[in-house]
C-alpha cells in the first residue's frame, strides 16, 4: 500500500498527526479536527487501491483537506437550511406516519376521479379557475357562458369533489 511495508499506517499517524491535526484545527476549528483526523486515517485503511502511494504524507493531507472542505460545506448547509429559532423548539413535528399517508393519497386519487367525472363544462370551470388561477369573470368570458352559470359550474364541481373525499 506504501512506498515501503515498513512504513505502517500506524507509524504514519505516529509521524504525521500533529502537523494534520494543525492542518484540520486550522480549517474546522479544534473541536471537529480530531473526528477529521481519525476519519483521515480510516479512509486510509479502507483504501482498496492496491497500487503504492509515493507520496504519503502528501496522500494524507489530501485527504484530510477533502475531508476538511466537505465537513465546511456540510455545516454551511445545515446552518443555511436547518435553523432552530427559539419559536420553533417546542413545536410538534409534522411528520407524517404511513397510516396519514396512505389517506392522504387514497384522498387525492378521489379527487383526481370526481374531477375526471365532472361533466365537460364543470371540469373546464374548475380547472381554469383553481389550476391556471382565472377568476370566474374572465372564465365566462372565455367560455362564452354568463357569471352566474361559471358560479354555477364552480358549485356543481365543487360539491362533487368534496362528495368524494368525504
Amino acid at each position: 500500500m506504501f512506498k515501503t511495508k515498513r512504513q505502517s499506517i500506524g507509524e504514519l499517524f505516529e509521524q504525521h498527526q500533529d502537523e494534520l491535526l494543525g492542518l484540520l484545527s486550522n480549517r474546522v476549528g479544534s473541536a471537529a479536527a480530531s473526528d477529521l483526523l481519525q476519519e483521515t486515517f480510516a479512509r486510509v485503511i479502507r483504501r482498496d487501491d492496491e497500487k503504492p502511494i509515493a507520496a504519503p504524507l502528501f496522500f494524507l493531507r489530501k485527504v484530510a483537506a477533502n475531508l476538511a472542505r466537505d465537513y465546511s460545506r456540510r455545516r454551511a448547509f445545515e446552518a443555511a437550511w436547518l435553523s432552530f429559532g427559539g419559536d420553533g423548539l417546542d413545536a410538534p413535528t409534522q411528520v407524517e406516519t404511513p397510516l396519514e399517508r396512505l389517506e392522504r393519497e387514497e384522498r387525492a386519487r378521489l379527487f383526481r376521479h370526481a374531477v375526471a367525472g365532472l361533466p365537460p363544462r364543470c371540469r373546464e370551470v374548475f380547472i381554469l379557475c383553481f389550476h391556471k388561477k382565472k377568476a370566474l369573470p374572465e372564465i365566462a368570458r372565455q367560455l362564452g357562458i354568463s357569471d352566474s352559470m361559471a358560479r354555477r359550474h364552480l358549485r356543481v364541481a365543487l360539491k362533487r369533489c368534496h362528495e368524494a373525499i368525504k
